[in-house]
């Protein structure tokens, strides 16, 4: 049968619902966490974490360690490597989301720059207009000199012929 154009599309069932998120709630976490992976706190914390796995596996008891030295730490490298494996992908997002706003916001410069040269160029050309117009606006200077030249005709008449 053929869809009807007045009526809106019937939504699809989906395999697997939370497939896509309504909400972009894992982006701002990823740039959190991508926030807190730059800076020395967390370099602070990797270091005393690598610190106390390494002196707990050196000198606590034998039975007690569960990473040995003898085979170069194994476990802590697996931890280290996952972290980085988990780091980089977050960090990855955090700056696609960045480069967004930035474009976004590059946007916006854009269009306020344009609107400021056009207000720019409106002006220059009032201000231009206001200078043709006072070029054909008598100055006090001249109509000082007109009024002086006046008053002395007034006082001599004769003085023209």
């Amino acid at each position: 049968m053929a869809e009807r154009l007045d009526q809106p599309k019937e939504s699809r069932r989906r395999v697997w619902p939370f497939a896509r998120p309504r909400h972009d709630v894992f982006g701002p976490a990823a740039e959190g966490i991508a926030r807190f992976m730059g800076t020395p706190r967390f370099l602070i914390y990797m270091t005393m974490f690598c610190l106390v796995w390494l002196a707990w596996n050196t000198l606590a008891p034998g039975a007690w360690r569960f990473d040995s030295a003898t085979n170069g730490f194994t476990a802590l490298t697996l931890m280290l490597s996952l972290q980085a494996s988990y780091a980089a992908p977050l960090i990855l997002l955090a700056q696609n989301r960045q480069d967004d706003r930035d474009r976004a916001s590059f946007g916006q410069d854009r269009v306020t720059a344009e609107r400021n040269l056009a207000d720019t160029e409106y002006l220059a050309r009032e201000v231009a207009a206001l200078r043709l117009a006072m070029a054909d606006v008598a100055t006090r200077d001249f109509v000082r000199s007109e009024l002086r030249d006046l008053l002395e005709e007034l006082r001599d008449p004769d003085a023209d012929d």
